[in-house]
């Protein structure tokens, strides 16, 4: 039923988005992207001692900030911490984008980078891989040259697995004169591929990280932007003073102690990586390389890759099926977990096909 009061014609026209998160917690869970291990032990460990009074207390960010910025080297004035990769999002449309602005962006790709802009009434102007999954690299560059306002970039990209170097980067900030260039990096720690010592040097570069990938934390929600200073004080006065929640500051900050779960999170997932694209090879699937912790497989047509997905849910494995993505081609993205559990996928992956 309407109210008497309509909501605004942005949010008439968005669709909505219904990520399928309900009952996955005994599934191999291949999906989202998450840590295939799961968080550190030492996270556990100082969830467990979080007090009653720091939980019903307004939670100070502070300490924490300060070592994350040790962590992360950068000064403690060019981070903000935020409630998730998508409150980092948010937060940039909210500084940097009026009604009517255009952003860019280079679609398949995560999709709060249209969400945020969308509901901001700003208009998306979507350019599209091919169907090698390249970048397009003359029309990305043509319209920077126009100005838009933001242009959301993922390096790696989600779904396509894209990794554009350092030198491609470079060109993009070029063209960029007159647009905020945000470089997504929530899987960095797989592609070793970061700009974050370039944005005390270029003043139109925000680039955001997330404690979801390797520390797995994603319960938790806890992001990062790192941007010029000057443009980090501007944009946090347009975020509400208190939001990273207690539970997610305490784990962040025994995360960040550490290391050697990290370490071990990624080894686990090239060694997973490798045995997926050894696999999918043997089979005959055709994969894209991928600079994450997944792997994008073409299937053939849209209904073959959703009667593997099916098939693949019926065996307590889940896979994003991302055909709506491709229309008319059935492309699934995998999520890359332990040596064993890809052995596992593959095993009943063989069976299906």
């Amino acid at each position: 039923m309407k109210g008497p009061i309509p909501v605004r014609r942005a949010v008439e026209r968005m669709r909505a988005y219904n990520p399928p998160l309900e009952g996955r917690t005994d599934k191999l869970r291949l999906d989202f992207n998450e840590n295939p291990i799961g968080c550190s032990a030492a996270v556990r460990r100082a969830l467990a001692k979080l007090s009653a009074a720091s939980i019903s207390a307004y939670p100070e960010q502070e300490t924490v900030r300060r070592k994350a910025a040790k962590f992360f080297g950068v000064q403690e004035q060019e981070l903000l911490l935020t409630n998730g990769t998508d409150e980092a999002l948010s937060l940039v449309v909210n500084s940097f984008v009026d009604a009517e602005d255009s952003v860019l962006l280079v679609e398949p790709t995560y999709a709060m980078y249209r969400f945020y802009s969308e509901l901001a009434g700003a208009r998306v102007v979507a350019l599209r891989y091919d169907a090698a999954m390249c970048f397009p690299w003359n029309n990305v560059l043509a319209t920077l040259r126009a100005g838009p306002r933001v242009f959301f970039l993922p390096n790696p990209n989600s779904p396509t697995g894209n990794l554009l170097p350092l030198r491609d980067l470079r060109r993009i900030l070029k063209a960029a004169e007159r647009t905020m260039v945000v470089i997504d990096e929530a899987y960095f720690e797989f592609s070793g591929v970061t700009v974050i010592p370039w944005i005390r040097r270029h003043n139109n570069l925000i680039v955001t990280r997330t404690f979801s990938k390797t520390a797995g934390l994603a319960g938790l929600r806890l992001g990062c932007i790192f941007v010029h200073r000057e443009l980090a004080a501007a944009m946090r006065k347009a975020q509400s003073p208190y939001p990273v929640n207690a539970a997610a500051l305490v784990a962040a900050e025994a995360a960040m102690r550490d290391r050697a779960f990290i370490a071990r999170t990624v080894r686990e997932v090239r060694r997973g990586r490798q045995e997926l694209e050894r696999g999918l090879t043997q089979m005959g699937v055709r994969y894209f390389p991928s600079g994450g912790n997944f792997v994008l497989a073409h299937f053939g047509e849209s209904a073959r890759a959703k009667t593997i997905v099916a098939a693949l849910t019926r065996k307590g494995t889940l896979v994003r099926d991302r055909s709506s993505d491709f229309s008319g081609e059935g492309y699934v993205r995998i999520t890359v977990g332990t040596l064993e559990q890809m052995r596992r996928l593959l095993r009943e992956l063989e069976n299906i096909l």
